[in-house]
């Protein structure tokens, strides 16, 4: 029976599963987005999706203590292999028309989003994807920041999908990011930043270090609602902040331009 009930992180209600569920794991009472993990997030967004790249696995370059058994226990729990699932979807709205677009969509609960090798190497090779097919690119971000049990090969993994998705921009293909909650350290400070559309769920936070260190290094008091999409919103460093229920449509809205201007206007070199 009690198991049956949720309680609001945010303001403290207590909520029906089922309901909740109903209202895409949104509280009723305040709004606040919960988690969802990526298979979820897949199937609330688009009407059908064909994965890609999913033989590619992780190494344990360093050795790491404990690295290996956490990344299995990661896998096993999760049912995916890190901590990104990309691939190929059709965005779901009421329309009978559909439009094919390269998807990523991270996934927190995996080594907290961290971005590794394998993350690196799945959101460059989704970027090839569409620059080859001319397909517009939605990613939906959600991470910790760089895989630390990597080294150096995470921190490279910024510039390297940077310059994938680089090559859509100069093609004029389009690159959409949604960010989820939480999206910060490299993530953030990589491609994130660069997408030529920035939509944040309400109450995400998203930036570099934690609101915490920052404090401690500049010695000042953050605003309460340091970091957050509205905050981020209001200086300008994100496009829009969009309810989950809307995000489908919204992006079924921005890829049909895409695919009217690329029919309407022929390029003469």
């Amino acid at each position: 029976m009690f198991d049956q009930w949720v309680k609001c992180e945010k303001c403290g209600s207590i909520v029906n599963k089922i309901d909740l569920e109903e209202n895409l794991f949104v509280c009723p009472k305040c709004n606040h987005h919960f988690y969802i993990n990526s298979k979820k997030r897949i199937e609330l967004t688009f009407c059908s999706f064909q994965e890609k790249f999913n033989s590619i696995k992780p190494v344990d370059f360093l050795n790491f203590d404990d690295y290996s058994e956490k990344l299995l226990k990661d896998s096993q729990k999760l049912g995916i292999d890190d901590a990104v699932i990309v691939g190929l979807g059709y965005l779901l709205d009421d329309v009978e028309k559909k439009y094919l677009v390269g998807v990523g969509v991270m996934e927190f609960g995996f080594r907290g989003g961290s971005m590794g090798s394998v993350v690196g190497e799945k959101i460059s090779l989704i970027a090839e994807e569409c620059y080859n097919q001319e397909l517009p690119l939605i990613l939906f971000s959600s991470s910790g920041g760089a895989r630390m049990q990597e080294g150096i090969i995470s921190l490279m993994q910024m510039a390297k999908t940077v310059g994938s998705i680089d090559k859509l921009k100069k093609n004029r293909i389009p690159f959409i990011n949604v960010v989820v909650n939480p999206t910060t350290g490299g993530v953030a400070a990589s491609f994130v930043g660069i997408a030529d559309i920035i939509i944040a769920e309400p109450g995400a936070i998203i930036g570099f270090a934690g609101q915490r260190v920052i404090e401690q290094t500049i010695k000042k008091k953050l605003p309460p609602n340091f970091q957050t999409s509205e905050f981020n919103l209001n200086n300008g460093l994100i496009d829009c902040v969009i309810e989950r229920k809307r995000i489908p449509s919204f992006l079924y809205q921005l890829v049909s331009s895409f695919y009217y201007w690329k029919n309407k206007i022929t390029v003469v070199n």
